[in-house]
């Protein structure tokens, strides 16, 4: 089998056109909870705790003093003065992902309770033919011997 037919065959089947489909939601649903956390549940959070913009905190790890006398820069300006621990950006991220995590969670519980069917709904499975036969002898046996 050529290399372009095994490719061909490999790139139709189900499970890598359901893994494309998968990631291409996956990414724009990223952006979703992105849009949650930065604009929904973060401004709010930092309101709470002191009018606190999350985004914004960082702990500078160049000389101090190359601050101004005010002591507060904006991130992006004390990225410029040197290297900075930009702590805010990482609870940010964290905040995203639990909330992922949490969503996808439900999804696949959802998704196998649908696969699932209760045991109640589902009929029992016949005998095969064999075991039919031998249930009917057994039966006349008994039936026999009681008299």
């Amino acid at each position: 089998m050529s290399i372009a037919k095994e490719f061909r065959e490999f790139a139709v089947k189900g499970n890598v056109v359901d893994l494309a489909v998968g990631v291409i939601i996956g990414g724009a649903f990223g952006k979703i909870v992105t849009s949650v956390v930065e604009d929904i549940v973060m401004p709010p959070l930092g309101l709470v705790l002191g009018k606190v913009d999350f985004a914004t905190l960082y702990v500078p790890l160049f000389d101090k003093s190359k601050l101004p006398a005010t002591g507060t820069l904006s991130l992006a300006d004390a990225k410029k003065l040197g290297p900075v621990l930009a702590y805010g950006n990482f609870l940010n991220n964290v905040v995203q992902f639990a909330i992922l995590a949490f969503v996808i969670f439900l999804m696949v519980k959802a998704i196998n309770k649908m696969r699932t069917k209760p045991e109640a709904a589902q009929a029992p499975a016949a005998p095969p033919a064999d075991v039919q036969l031998l249930t009917e002898i057994r039966d006349l046996l008994k039936s026999n011997a009681a008299k």
